[in-house]
């Protein structure tokens, strides 16, 4: 927290060059010297106090300053800036979806809290008749205002009305604005239930593994599946194992291929959990089978080999479960039944259902691999 601070304080230090001095109205600046009106400085607020106690003192900010100190920013905006705030009253707060602000003070949304209300701080210090007819400003969060001045002199902020302006503060200004600026792309962090069951018991409650369930049964996977892991399972539904013959579901639950189902089941393993969000675009990852499985996060979604992930993150006490649409199975792997023999090719042959097109690419350029996430 004290980094980020500093950050701010840093930031507000340089005054963003690029940011609050004159130039065209088709650049990110706030400031326009020579604009007649732009000597005038506002005074509605009390002398001497800084921002954060102007808002306290006037009432209207109660949700606002809650924000700021659950966010751990009150610290730098009482700092000697100079800061320019939009300020959303309580009433704009009212107007955001029903049980929003909860989860934005939730502990797990703290860096999207800070991003919401760095969104609404610009460094320097500008008054109403410093403003352009339209311009772009960069705020702390390093994300852009779309500010306009119209022929009346109200001033929109994005979607937000100015209802009160020039409220002046030892340390900046503030503008009141009537709507809450959220940037584009903004996205809480989502509640994560705290899991109840282990990897089997989540799999059992879910209902809709019931094959795998059985399999791991007759494979006596049960034990390891239940211990203290953690372990990451892409598990394939029962949609999925309807892919493969059911004669061949059948020879796999019998006693005398258990080591053949073990290194089938296995091959869906990985140690560790690993979340979707800790992915990369491509990697290779060991299985507890011995060989590796090819994952790749491709427009969106998440490929287990060919397999889709079509459900992410479900969490289990000893770890994650990833639903995946096609039984993944390993080079080498062969068995006969009454019906004939399988072995990989024919299997994913038989599996069919995924589009070449969909599928995401086998080989990436160096520049796309060294990125991150």
């Amino acid at each position: 927290m004290k980094k980020l601070a500093t950050w701010v304080l840093l930031l507000a230090t340089m005054a963003l060059t690029a940011g609050l001095s004159g130039c065209s109205s088709n650049d990110s600046s706030l400031t326009a010297p020579g604009v007649p009106g732009a000597e005038t400085k506002g005074a509605a607020g009390a002398a001497g106090t800084d921002i954060v106690d102007t808002a306290i003192s006037a009432g209207s900010f109660t949700t606002l300053v809650a924000a700021v100190q659950a966010a751990g920013l009150e610290g730098a905006l009482r700092s000697e800036g100079p800061f320019t705030v939009f300020a959303p009253t309580d009433d704009a707060f009212a107007k955001l979806p029903a049980g929003f602000v909860n989860q934005l003070l939730q502990p797990r949304n703290e860096a999207k809290l800070q991003e919401l209300l760095l969104y609404h701080v610009v460094a320097g210090e500008t008054f109403a008749g410093e403003l352009r007819r339209a311009q772009f400003v960069p705020t702390l969060a390093e994300k852009y205002l779309w500010v306009r001045k119209f022929w009346n002199g109200s001033v929109k902020v994005n979607d937000a009305r100015v209802i009160a302006a020039d409220v002046d503060a030892s340390n900046g200004v503030i503008h009141v604005i009537d709507t809450v600026l959220v940037p584009r792309g903004f996205a809480l962090v989502p509640e994560t239930p705290t899991p109840t069951g282990d990897i089997v018991e989540t799999a059992i409650a879910a209902g809709s593994f019931n094959t795998l369930v059985a399999a791991v049964g007759a494979a006596e996977l049960v034990g390891a599946l239940q211990g203290d892991g953690p372990l990451t399972v892409f598990a394939p539904s029962d949609a999925a194992f309807a892919k493969l013959p059911q004669s061949l579901v059948a020879a796999l639950l019998l006693p005398e291929n258990k080591a053949k189902l073990q290194d089938l089941l296995l091959y869906h393993v990985v140690a560790g959990r690993v979340l979707a969000g800790d992915l990369n675009y491509y990697q290779r990852v060991p299985t507890l089978q011995g060989s590796q499985v090819t994952i790749v996060k491709w427009f969106g979604n998440v490929w287990v080999n060919t397999s889709k992930v079509t459900a992410a993150d479900v969490l289990a006490t000893n770890g994650v479960i990833h639903v995946i649409d096609r039984v993944l199975i390993p080079r080498g792997f062969s068995i006969s039944t009454k019906a004939g023999s399988f072995d990989k090719d024919s299997l994913d042959a038989l599996m069919g259902g995924t589009d070449a097109d969909e599928l995401p690419p086998t080989e990436f350029p160096v520049e796309y691999l060294g990125e991150t996430r």
